[in-house]
């Protein structure tokens, strides 16, 4: 039989009330009362039922991790940091896919059912407004991985997409390359806009290089092989190409080496994301670093924050990608003096 909180009230000779408190966040209890309680506990493999507890507290530590991305393999890395980082909080994650959904009605429905105490919304391609629909619901929300605006209606966690465009540009260009192009994800994510717009940008600064851009039509590695194979049955490919993900990269550095051309020898790639599959020595990509660990951190603790106070008001933290120098394009110069 499972041992029960009479079982352990009976052990430590206090009242099952003083069980409950015991285990219940930020309930009084004396702290002698506590290590009986406690000491009880261990003895008889005692652990506190969580659905029991949500009944008292009004909380289930329930927090929905949604996306869209479960068929790129960076997420998995991604839902690794939050689920543990959540479990390391005293939170529960509950994963929601949305790979076959378009909207949030039904999400909306199931973690309704869950009672969650909060959303966290893990999708670099999603629209503010998704998430904007768990806020309208009463839910406390964040957005890992969205884009950012300088009136967010609901927490945002991600890189400066635009700046992250800006750095490829300068990248390629301080490589030498001059017949430069984008590969983007599909046209429609906010990720694929912002990352165009900051590498046009940079470009427009050097009238010497010539330019072009086309879409995936998914992040994932068949839609970057596709792009780029017809990209090279048109002949005379770019000399670099900024692809807006890291398995795009790996899509289109496949399509290359079966076409025969040399990377970076005649065609440079660089990638965005540095996803663990980047680092294998048969892919070595040369990427622009996300922060993963960080920007899953501060999701957190902007969850657990406005748990603690649902008034909190909306806020965008926006961190920064770094170039990691491997091999799929020409060295970069050498500093002298």
């Amino acid at each position: 039989m499972p041992v029960t909180l009479k079982d352990v009230a009976e052990r430590a000779g206090v009242s099952r009330s003083a069980v409950s408190r015991t285990f219940t966040p930020g309930a009084s209890v004396s702290e002698k009362t506590r290590r009986k309680v406690e000491t009880a506990a261990q003895e008889l493999g005692y652990s506190p039922n969580a659905l029991a507890s949500s009944l008292t507290t009004g909380r289930t530590k329930l927090i929905g991790l949604v996306s869209n991305n479960f068929r790129n393999p960076y997420f998995l890395e991604i839902f690794d940091l939050f689920t543990r980082g959540l479990q390391d909080r005293g939170l529960r994650p509950l994963l929601v896919n949305l790979s076959d959904e378009p909207g949030p009605e039904a999400s909306l429905r199931m973690l309704r059912q869950y009672s969650v105490d909060g959303v966290v919304v893990a999708s670099s391609t999603l629209p503010p407004t998704f998430s904007r629909a768990f806020l309208d619901a009463g839910m406390p929300v964040v957005h890992a991985f969205g884009r950012a605006a300088s009136s967010a209606q609901v927490h945002v966690v991600g890189i400066d997409n635009v700046a992250s465009g800006r750095l490829a540009a300068h990248t390629l260009l301080s490589r030498g390359y001059r017949r430069i192009a984008f590969l983007g994800g599909p046209e429609g994510a906010t990720t694929t806009q912002d990352r165009l717009a900051g590498f046009l940008s940079e470009l427009k600064t050097h009238p010497e290089a010539r330019v072009t851009h086309s879409f995936a039509g998914a992040y994932s590695f068949d839609a970057g092989r596709e792009e780029m194979t017809r990209l090279l049955a048109e002949g005379d490919p770019a000399e670099a190409y900024f692809c807006g993900d890291d398995v795009l990269s790996i899509g289109a550095l496949s399509a290359l080496r079966d076409s025969g051309h040399d990377c970076p020898g005649q065609v440079g790639i660089l990638g965005l994301n540095d996803m663990e599959m980047a680092r294998w020595n048969i892919i070595d990509l040369t990427t622009l670093r996300q922060p993963i660990e960080r920007i899953v951190a501060s999701s957190i603790d902007l969850m657990v924050a406005t748990l603690e106070n649902h008034d909190r008001s909306p806020e965008a933290r926006v961190f920064s990608c770094t170039v990691v120098d491997r091999g799929t394009l020409r060295p970069a110069p050498a500093i002298t003096g």
